[in-house]
């Protein structure tokens, strides 16, 4: 794969966690207060079912069970564990706990799709760590076992979940529409029954409301996590977890930008920091071979290039 259709995935996989970024502010400005599980239910239900609707394919075989684990890790599970461990830390700390997910990443890709665990990439999940911990986390933020231990499993939820989405792949004739719609009726269907019976309905909708709402299954849903998956298919796994560190760094610049909220100079240095680590954590592409000399002319002595032939036992590879 060239250097330049690299770059070109992963500028477009990096849009999902830029929108998911904006997902903080629709839900404070736009939707009903205090109902994160209903949000992440609309956002995943309809949009599921819409994806079903249109591709009008349902798993097969073994694949109804793969569907429903990769559901369940990438949207149910996951957003439970997000939403509980929001509600036990401050948002910072949820985060910077969520952000040792490249890590878990790192040790299932090397069990499981046999990546090797190199030096730049655990030099590259201790960057964006901190700069994440810069980023957001509060001086007067507080520890709570319950929301570290969910900020842990919704880290290694998302984590199993990119792995085995790589290691399993698409079945043969079945769209990422479609595959993307199985996973987000999956999470939905999980997620309904925790919205409905662990925080009911609003007493009032209003179209704020459903702007709100469509926004979060259209946009943060259908298309997003379809870019997301896209990204999974054709980046290493490792690489699609950095791309995640995106999605609190658009929602602290939403926030300067939309809600007035101000930036340290600590922040600023986290932002970099999470820009350094995705940058590095991202794959080069191949080298390119040079094009071998013209024969010389017949009676002709060769002519000189100025500099030595590669050496026969030079292999060419991936740089990553």
């Amino acid at each position: 794969m060239s250097g330049h259709r690299v770059a070109a995935d992963s500028a477009v996989t990096a849009l999902a966690p830029a929108v998911w970024g904006s997902t903080y502010l629709v839900t404070t400005e736009f939707l009903p207060p205090d109902r994160p599980l209903l949000a992440a239910t609309v956002r995943a239900l309809p949009a599921g079912l819409i994806l079903l609707l249109i591709g009008r394919t349902l798993p097969r075989g073994i694949w109804w069970a793969r569907a429903l684990v990769l559901g369940v890790l990438n949207i149910g599970a996951f957003f439970t564990f997000l939403f509980l461990a929001a509600y036990h830390l401050p948002g910072g700390v949820a985060a910077l706990v969520g952000s040792v997910q490249p890590m878990f990443v790192l040790v299932l890709s090397a069990l499981l799709l046999g990546d090797r665990i190199r030096a730049v990439h655990v030099v590259a999940c201790a960057l964006g760590a901190t700069g994440v911990g810069l980023l957001v986390l509060q001086p007067n933020a507080g520890l709570n076992g319950i929301g570290v231990t969910a900020g842990l499993l919704a880290a290694v939820s998302m984590a199993c979940g990119i792995v085995l989405t790589k290691r399993w792949g698409r079945p043969e004739g079945v769209g990422l529409l479609t595959f993307t719609g199985w996973q987000l009726t999956v999470g939905g269907l999980v997620l309904a029954p925790l919205a409905l019976f662990g925080e009911g309905l609003p007493e009032t909708i209003t179209g704020r409301n459903l702007a709100g709402f469509a926004y979060l299954g259209f946009v943060g849903a259908l298309l997003a996590y379809a870019v997301w998956f896209r990204g999974v298919e054709r980046l290493p796994a490792l690489a699609v977890s950095f791309l995640g560190f995106i999605s609190p760094l658009a929602a602290t610049a939403l926030g300067y930008l939309v809600l007035d909220q101000t930036l340290r100079p600590l922040q600023l240095a986290g932002a970099l920091a999470v820009v350094a680590a995705v940058v590095v954590a991202q794959p080069r592409g191949r080298r390119r071979k040079d094009s071998p000399a013209p024969p010389p002319s017949p009676g002709l002595p060769p002519v000189s290039t100025g500099r030595p032939a590669p050496a026969a036992s030079q292999p060419t590879g991936v740089v990553r």
